[in-house]
């Protein structure tokens, strides 16, 4: 049984459409990234996904219809925003008595464990705290719960380099098993790049791209042809073309690698890439 599994999911905030008929199936044990402008639906998918709001069509997360089964849902999923706060005037102590009060999978020495790793001391308020210690805190309560699936919208915003990367080293490192499921969206592309299993470009409210790391990886390719057989790499079709350092880059999907590598020098593009030109209108000068 897919995770996360969706046909025909819409929802509409007025006449702007957030969801416009989005079809998608998320097996278990993936980690999967959903990247996409602001403003394109990737916070009312995950709202959907987590019961928040109501919806047109049909979904399932973890076998359970979110909407009108949240609270048996929630047993079995965590989630953690960027706007998500804990009470400035909360122990972290307090915060550790809580879960563990309101949630049956919360294991307290494995949260406790956690924190060991951190400048975090179980006295400190949370006012105390800056804003890399409460998300590791979250992280570090969110972890210690048995749950299937971990929802993650923008969980580094505003965090330095130091605290992303940590946070994604324990994220994958101490967390993910093939039996949990990880949703991510992030605009720092690059930073979740190499834990992704699958990706997923969403705008206006539309999956524009739906493939594994594998399959992208086979899929895209970046050529950076020599001067001399610029003309002939263009006749090939490219889907985007920019330039770098006085140097034309053409960008081509489902291309033969070796006919390419005869004209230049070639590379699998950076999701990053790929993103921007497939948000980027078609290139002048004939290249669609």
């Amino acid at each position: 049984m897919p995770c996360i599994e969706a046909r025909g999911l819409r929802k509409s905030f007025g006449a702007t459409k957030a969801l416009d008929g989005v079809d998608l199936k998320i097996e278990e044990g993936r980690i999967l990234g959903i990247i996409g402008p602001n403003g394109a639906g990737k916070s009312t998918l995950l709202n959907a996904v987590l019961g928040l709001i109501p919806y047109d069509g049909d979904l399932s997360v973890l076998g359970i219809n979110p909407w009108s089964a949240r609270n048996t849902l929630m047993r079995d999923v965590c989630f953690i925003a960027d706007v998500a706060v804990l009470p400035r005037w909360m122990r972290v102590r307090h915060a550790l008595d809580y879960v563990a009060g309101v949630h049956p999978k919360f294991d307290r020495d494995r949260a406790e464990a956690l924190l060991a790793r951190t400048q975090i001391k179980k006295t400190s308020k949370v006012r105390e705290l800056s804003k890399g210690m409460v998300t590791q805190l979250h992280l570090a309560l969110v972890m210690a719960i048995d749950a299937k699936l971990l929802v993650l919208d923008e969980p580094t915003l505003g965090l330095d380099l130091l605290y992303r990367k940590q946070f994604y080293d324990t994220l994958l490192n101490d967390y993910f098993d093939h039996r949990r499921t990880i949703v991510v969206t992030t605009h720092q592309v690059e930073e979740i790049e190499q834990i992704l299993t699958d990706l997923m470009f969403i705008n206006h409210g539309r999956i524009v791209l739906d493939c594994s790391m594998e399959d992208f990886q086979s899929r895209y390719v970046e050529l950076t042809p020599r001067p001399e057989h610029l003309g002939e790499a263009r006749s090939l079709k490219p889907f985007n073309e920019r330039q770098s350092l006085g140097r034309s880059i053409l960008l081509f999907e489902s291309a033969e690698r070796e006919w390419l590598a005869a004209l230049g020098d070639i590379r699998t593009p950076s999701i990053a890439d790929v993103f921007v030109a497939t948000m980027s209108p078609p290139a002048q000068g004939g290249v669609s």
